[in-house]
């Protein structure tokens, strides 16, 4: 419990500190407002409930904890909570508590996972389409993937290098800001960069090649607001790739094993 107790902390620390880190922006150009989305305010708690309880554990273990979610568990006696980018559950009387995939034997899946997937698919839905970057197929795309990506990261790049190969396979791709070294970082500071250029997908390239973009005058970023979303998603790295409606296809992938991850939470075959 205390193991558990610490990981949880910890995560939700950094997260914390990556949140309080000011969002410097460029020398050069126009100075962008970061436009920001607050958390969604927590619902209130009837005193006395199991919901109430669960809240006030968490509330023991440290006060800052934001919770995206409390409701009824798979299993009897406990209560499902979504904080901190993870799942965790909480006894009715806020005893208990533990963390890990909960699996369903029967039908083998993870109920961890798809209650993480709607909080995804509900923090997606406040990210508006205009504010994504998007390399689309030249016909009907048969598949969207939500992409949270990084200018520095090697794998991020060498997605990006395969970009035309995704969208040949009917793939839309829609890019996420998510500046790994945090806001204020000279990472985030291309990133806006990019976001404000006026040839978006050109400059996300450019930068991915280490090709500078400058900063053109820019009335609003939401390099902010997208990176906060990653952290309360539960980005542990980049890319983080993402079904539209929040199922996670986990990270790097071949245009061909995409394909084939995509076939598989469709239905459309066997996952393996």
């Amino acid at each position: 419990m205390k193991q558990f107790a610490l990981s949880f902390l910890i995560l939700l620390s950094a997260s914390l500190s990556a949140c309080a880190q000011p969002a410097a922006a460029p020398t050069a150009g126009t100075a962008p407002v970061a436009e920001t989305a607050a958390t969604p305010g927590e619902p209130a708690y009837a005193a006395g409930t199991p919901e109430a309880r669960a809240r006030e554990a968490l509330q023991r273990l440290d006060p800052r904890i934001t919770v995206e979610r409390i409701g009824p568990a798979p299993l009897p006696g406990f209560r499902e909570v979504v904080a901190a980018g993870q799942v965790v559950y909480v006894s009715d009387d806020g005893k208990y508590m533990f963390s890990g995939g909960l699996l369903d034997l029967a039908n083998r899946s993870n109920l961890s996972e798809a209650a993480m997937a709607g909080v995804r698919k509900s923090i997606l839905a406040t990210l508006p389409q205009s504010d994504r970057i998007v390399f689309a197929p030249n016909g009907p795309a048969r598949y969207t993937v939500v992409v949270l990506t990084d200018i520095e990261c090697g794998f991020c790049r060498k997605f990006h290098q395969d970009i035309a190969k995704y969208t040949a396979l009917g793939i839309r791709v829609e890019y996420l800001a998510f500046p790994r070294a945090g806001l204020g970082s000279d990472d985030y500071r291309k990133m806006v960069a990019v976001w404000c250029a006026p040839n978006r997908q050109q400059a996300l390239t450019d930068a991915k090649n280490d090709r500078p973009v400058p900063m053109t005058a820019c009335a609003r970023t939401p390099v902010d607001m997208q990176y906060r979303a990653g952290q309360r998603m539960g980005l542990e790295g980049t890319p983080m790739m993402l079904t539209a409606d929040g199922k996670l296809l986990g990270g790097y992938a071949s245009p061909e094993d995409l394909l084939r991850r995509l076939k598989a939470v469709q239905g459309e075959v066997a996952a393996g």
